[in-house]
């Protein structure tokens, strides 16, 4: 069965939190973003990339850090150092940290390829291990819900452990390969959000006000980071949103519906690994034109615009939330 909570969430406390964030952002945001050029913290473009991306070289990186910061401090005001919220923003600010240290050594040290894919892989695995273990320790139950069954519900046992971290890490990386156009996934991941949104009202979650506050934040950062883009979020920003809606769905006991409501994220991973494993295999060919999945579509003849993909993945995103809805409609 799953999780009882008995918060009593307030509407009108959620919409609020929103707005904090949504404020915090839009105020932070024009003053970071000229400090971040200042500091010439800007965008490495990639040389067999779109040849349209030429012109965000130089536009300033880890915008991240509005992001994260609006959300932790409007969700630290409503969400009363609940548990649940500590273990949310546990997961969130050490993948952001993660983040900090790659879009650090990409830029401060110009080095293009930041951290070693082994030394991000790693520390994403040691965070992940780390959060299991705080599960344990704050005794949260690690139950998980059917997507489309009556309300079932289904204890894993020790094997929950393996398929949180594969979770978490899976999910911070999706969040990672889909940061690659202008408010691309600061909006994917706001529709993914307004899911979780529901589910922890439905369920009656205090988690419900920092869903409200990641809403409100990604929404001030849209206006900066929609195209043309003023400001990227860098790895800072995208692997802090895939640590926090990995720990939601985790604590909300619906970690398979990330499968469903986040499909852009699981798409894009895919086409790398597709890409880079058949490249390998097939001694230098390519399924796709570019990967991630994004590029591929700005590489087809005619090539789509990157207003295009980004709107078509939004519409995939809130069509596959759809279908999510319809997955815990027994809750």
């Amino acid at each position: 069965m799953r999780v009882e909570y008995l918060y009593n969430l307030s509407f009108n406390t959620a919409v609020l939190a929103a707005l904090v964030a949504f404020g915090v952002a839009i105020v932070l945001s024009p003053i970071v973003i000229p400090i971040l050029r200042r500091l010439k913290l800007g965008q490495n473009v990639r040389d067999d990339g779109p040849k349209s991306h030429l012109s965000k070289a130089g536009v300033p990186s880890m915008g991240g850090i509005v992001i994260v910061f609006a959300f932790a401090a409007s969700s630290a005001i409503f969400s009363n150092f609940d548990p649940h919220w500590m273990l949310v923003m546990f997961l969130t600010l050490t993948y952001g940290i993660i983040g900090f240290l790659d879009d650090f050594l990409k830029v401060i040290k110009k080095k293009s390829e930041g951290l070693k894919s082994w030394q991000k892989f790693s520390l994403q695995i040691l965070v992940a291990i780390g959060f299991v273990l705080l599960l344990n320790y704050y005794d949260i139950q690690t139950l998980i819900f059917i997507p489309f069954s009556d309300g079932l519900y289904v204890d894993l046992g020790w094997f929950a452990a393996p398929l949180i971290v594969f979770v978490v890490v899976g999910t911070s990386n999706g969040a990672n390969f889909t940061d690659g156009l202008d408010g691309l996934a600061s909006g994917v991941t706001l529709l993914v959000c307004l899911f979780f949104l529901y589910v922890a009202f439905a369920m009656d979650s205090i988690l419900g006000y920092s869903l409200a506050a990641a809403v409100g934040a990604l929404l001030g950062f849209l206006l900066f980071n929609s195209h043309p883009a003023r400001v990227f979020m860098g790895d800072t920003g995208s692997l802090a949103l895939g640590g926090f809606v990995a720990s939601v769905a985790i604590i909300l006991q619906m970690p398979l519906l990330i499968a469903i409501v986040a499909f852009v994220y699981v798409a894009e991973v895919l086409s790398v690994i597709i890409q880079v494993g058949y490249f390998k295999l097939s001694g230098g060919k390519r399924i796709f034109r570019m990967a991630p999945l994004h590029h591929h579509f700005e590489h087809l003849d005619p090539p789509w615009p990157e207003t295009k993909v980004v709107s078509m993945f939004y519409i995939a995103t809130t069509v596959f939330c759809l279908v999510g809805l319809l997955a815990v409609t027994n809750l």
